[in-house]
């Protein structure tokens, strides 16, 4: 087996679950390769040197090394920077949770012992996750122009609110006067758009959601798309920029610029446990149906 791990750093209190996690590994003489800037914190920051095949810098290494597996260390936005690095090259990924909440990095130090044996036992499952996909003027996201989570557009700054307008299939549906848009997919309906009012969307139902952040319009609400659409928006506001956001990758664009939106042409392939599922990671990670009578 061949794993390779992906990470940032980690607070000193994780150190024993990244021991156990190289022990349990080297264990059942899985060949670790690990991302280069991670391995040199680990290096820096750990009394004992994990025992490691290689080092890779590139999704290029990893696409040469027919890895098995990436695991992620860290928190969601360590993932989706994963997710962003791998590109498409199909790896299966799997999270695991080095911080507080974690809800794409669902596995926490608790759980990993378990979430390891059965891993390299073969005991998992593959869940398609919908990625979305933004063509813009110049390619400003670059030759990856993916997310997993959602594309936001919001006002650059403390100024006044952008308008944007909305195409679905270039029929117009209607234009936000707002804070910002965003639009998620099933995986993104829990961050950023649960937090400004939108629905929770399984991850299966092949849908996208527009929510509007901050709007001035007491009408508009959140609405659900088949993800077979293709979404135009333009934006206008008094600055000459606004931010515009795939997932962590962040650029200032200038008004009345399109953002050309629609699902992506392949899926992301997540890690699923059995005992770990989403309902169970929807209750322990927000909290969702927690009231007394129901325990």
């Amino acid at each position: 087996m061949k794993f390779a791990i992906f990470g940032r750093n980690f607070p000193e209190s994780f150190n024993d679950a990244i021991y156990r996690l190289f022990e349990k590994l080297n264990r059942y003489s899985v060949q670790i390769y690990v991302y280069e800037p991670f391995f040199e914190f680990i290096r820096n920051n750990l009394f004992i040197l994990p025992k490691i095949e290689d080092t890779f810098r590139t999704k290029d290494d990893l696409d040469k090394g027919n890895i098995d597996i990436v695991f992620s260390i860290g928190g969601d936005g360590t993932f989706l920077e994963c997710v962003s690095f791998l590109e498409m090259t199909n790896i299966p990924v799997v999270g695991i949770n080095s911080g507080r909440l974690g809800f794409l990095a669902y596995i926490s130090r608790d759980e990993l012992d378990l979430a390891l044996e059965m891993i390299i036992k073969g005991k998992y499952s593959i869940e398609k996750r919908t990625m979305i996909t933004v063509e813009t003027e110049n390619d400003v996201f670059g030759r990856f122009n993916c997310g997993l989570n959602e594309i936001i557009v919001q006002k650059k700054d403390t100024s006044s609110m952008i308008s944007v307008d909305v195409y679905i299939n270039d029929d117009y549906m209607t234009t936000y006067w707002a804070d910002g848009l965003i639009v998620s997919t099933p995986t993104g309906s829990t961050a950023y758009s649960l937090s400004a009012g939108g629905p929770i969307v399984v991850p299966e139902s092949e849908n996208f959601v527009i929510t509007p952040i901050a709007p001035h319009n007491l009408t508009v609400r959140p609405i659900v798309l088949p993800d077979s659409v293709r979404i135009r928006l333009t934006i206008n506001g008094r600055s000459d920029e606004f931010l515009a956001a795939l997932d962590a990758r962040n650029v200032f664009l200038r008004n009345g610029m399109d953002l050309l939106i629609r699902k992506a042409d392949y899926k992301l392939n997540m890690v699923r446990l059995p005992h770990i599922g989403y309902f169970s990671t929807l209750r322990s990670k927000l909290m969702w149906g927690m009231d007394k009578r129901n325990y």
